[in-house]
């Protein structure tokens, strides 16, 4: 965190040095961007690969959006597929009027292909992607099931039938800001409480703080088969 001096904050150790949440998924050969947060250009200036077929959104908030425009590269062939809400949608069209047909282009801007997804599976280039509803504190969003994947972000809570379709997924990423509880994230207990009723094979812990502690100490709080992700890791399931 920005003016934090805090041992976390100040941690040599480059799994504590965190970026805003985001991931790749590759699967079917489709390749997924799920989020593009200020933090994407030095992302993938990181990467292992930086090949990218769509953007899956799950919600508006700037640490999860910010990042858009930098998709530009991906733009000089067509216009990038963009999936979200339709309330996403319509706040990009006021905060980036540029990168969508109709506004006025600016040379060189990112130019997305809008895709309007609400609680129904969709398909991406033949893969299905099913919408995970969880809400933000007062704010509807989506997680997404793709594959042996869930993946959930800036959870603070989520029906009872939605974790029941989630038993026994191969693979669970999930939210979990840090250890005391928060007014619009999953803290640490409510997020094993969830990881509990779920059964994953295995669950990555997400959008955490400083607030969470060390990474290299989190063996000491997490049940076996939890653990926390950090930046770069790779998973194959």
């Amino acid at each position: 965190m920005l003016r934090c001096h805090c041992p976390v904050c100040m941690s040599a150790d480059p799994r504590d040095q965190r970026l805003r949440t985001s991931a790749i998924v590759r699967y079917q050969g489709v390749r997924f961007l799920i989020d593009c947060g200020p933090d994407f250009r030095t992302q993938m200036l990181r990467a292992s690969d930086d090949n990218l077929d769509a953007v899956l959104l799950t919600h508006i908030h700037y640490d999860h959006v910010a990042g858009l425009d930098d998709l530009r590269t991906y733009c000089f062939e067509r216009q990038f597929p963009l999936y979200a809400r339709a309330d996403v949608l319509e706040n990009l069209h006021r905060r980036i009027p540029y990168c969508f047909p109709g506004g006025t282009p600016y040379p060189g801007v990112a130019q997305f292909e809008e895709h309007v997804i609400g609680d129904d599976p969709f398909l991406v280039e033949g893969v299905r992607v099913e919408p995970i509803p969880v809400m933000h504190y007062k704010l509807p969003i989506c997680g997404f099931r793709i594959g042996p994947l869930a993946y959930i972000t800036d959870a603070k809570e989520i029906a009872d039938e939605v974790v029941d379709s989630l038993r026994g997924v191969p693979l669970l990423v999930i939210n979990a800001l840090r250890i005391k509880p928060h007014i619009s994230h999953m803290c640490l207990d409510e997020t094993l409480a969830i990881v509990e009723r779920v059964k994953p094979g295995r669950t990555l812990l997400v959008h955490m703080s400083d607030g969470i502690g060390f990474h290299a100490d989190s063996h000491r709080l997490l049940p076996q088969g939890v653990e926390l992700a950090y930046d770069g890791l790779i998973v194959k399931v």
